[in-house]
């Protein structure tokens, strides 16, 4: 049954306007974005079919225009609204830590680097610049690599914060495969950034590693003194 012929109310675009958003499923957030379906099913039903396909809403907002729009239902127009619909969900995020921002809450940092990385094919390294108040300076990302590795390079560590004149830092990288568990090879790099950053009085507060749905922090674990 088409959604204009459902009871009025139980729609999702209705839904949403008279009790909020929060109180929609995925399928029918979905369904508000994609506004319509196609021959034998109404934009929920087709909502659901495409969470199915791709194992996740995560899934299906990253994977590729090709991978997206070769399912029938889903143009390029719609890939397009989806595509708007995550890249505003991590301006918002980017808004939250802006510059200027002390870093007093965890969560928020975890959210922020979470909805930055979390998402990314690729291996990327990057960091948090902080002033002597840990307040915000800048996000960097700095290095880029395949699947399963990044070469991470400390003295354009060392460079980037003494040009930037930050007084302390926060690492991060993704784990593409989405697992956080750091690896041996990412417990060295730590040490030697930590090592390198020393020599110009700057500390490093933390290396946090994203997965798929959690950050390691190695503060938290106790390996960094």
């Amino acid at each position: 049954m088409a959604i204009k012929d459902w009871p009025e109310g139980e729609g999702p675009r209705d839904k949403l306007l008279q009790k909020g958003a929060a109180h929609l499923s995925d399928a029918e957030l979905l369904a508000v974005l994609l506004r319509n379906g196609l021959s034998g099913l109404n934009a929920v039903d087709l909502a659901r079919s495409l969470i199915h396909e791709f194992g996740g809403l995560r899934s299906l907002l990253c994977a590729p225009k090709h991978q997206v729009c070769r399912l029938p239902g889903v143009g390029p127009v719609k890939y397009a609204q989806l595509q708007a619909a995550a890249e505003l969900a991590r301006r918002v995020a980017q808004e939250n830590l802006q510059r200027g921002q002390v870093l007093t809450n965890p969560d928020l940092t975890r959210d922020y680097l979470m909805r930055q990385l979390a998402d990314r094919s690729y291996e990327v390294f990057a960091i948090l610049l902080l002033d002597s108040q840990h307040r915000v300076i800048q996000f960097v990302e700095l290095f880029r690599g395949t699947i399963d590795s990044a070469s991470v390079y400390p003295r354009e560590v060392v460079s980037l914060v003494l040009e930037k004149k930050a007084a302390a830092v926060i690492v991060c990288h993704n784990h593409p495969s989405g697992i956080a568990e750091p690896s041996q090879a990412d417990r060295r790099i730590t040490e030697r950034l930590k090592n390198a950053l020393a020599t110009i009085d700057v500390s490093l507060l933390d290396h946090m590693v994203v997965g798929d749905r959690e950050i390691v922090s190695f503060a938290e674990r106790g390996w960094i003194n």
